[in-house]
């Protein structure tokens, strides 16, 4: 896999092997970040992490940090050894457990400018995306990957603003209402 554009544009990092993850593909994420834009300073969570890639892309392109959150162990394994290899010890921190985990064992809900949610198509965990959402700053924004050939939910806290469609996925925009 390869970031697309930004300060590391063109660098190349692994990805796991396997079937269980399933990473966003480079047109998908060239496409998610340019209709974000101008992302400098922000602060990204990825809570379905996979290979990382959303994070390092965020970083490249010039957010504060990222937490990407990952329970496969292989996944973890990877995601260590690409932030190693691109040298974002600083920028990207990885919590190794389950999104749903992650959140009960945390004291305080965290806040993040840029939330992106990218579950797995076949375990979608709607209630687990419920949780996830309030971890978005009031003035922040939320990112939904979705399977295309599915309606993308509403979440009581948050407006959709944009929809973007990719065949088999879609991008689902949210703010806070």
């Amino acid at each position: 896999m390869r970031i697309i554009a930004g300060e590391l544009g063109g660098r190349t990092f692994e990805s796991p092997h396997g079937h269980r993850t399933h990473p966003m593909s480079d047109k998908i994420r060239g496409a998610l970040f340019n209709t974000l834009g101008d992302i400098d300073g922000l602060t990204v969570l990825d809570a379905f992490a996979g290979s990382g890639a959303l994070c390092f892309e965020a970083i490249s392109r010039g957010a504060r940090s990222a937490v990407a959150v990952e329970q496969d162990r292989l996944a973890q394994r990877t995601i260590d050894e690409n932030i190693r290899a691109l040298k974002l010890q600083r920028s990207v921190k990885l919590i190794k457990a389950s999104a749903g985990a992650w959140l009960q064992t945390t004291e305080e809900t965290p806040r993040y400018d840029l939330v992106i949610l990218d579950p797995p198509y076949d375990d979608t965990q709607l209630n687990l995306l419920q949780r996830l959402v309030t971890t978005v700053k009031p003035d922040g924004l939320v990112v939904l990957s979705w399977p295309g050939d599915q309606d993308a939910p509403a979440f009581e806290s948050l407006e959709e603003i944009k929809r973007r469609s990719y065949g088999d996925a879609q991008l689902i925009f949210y703010r806070p209402a």
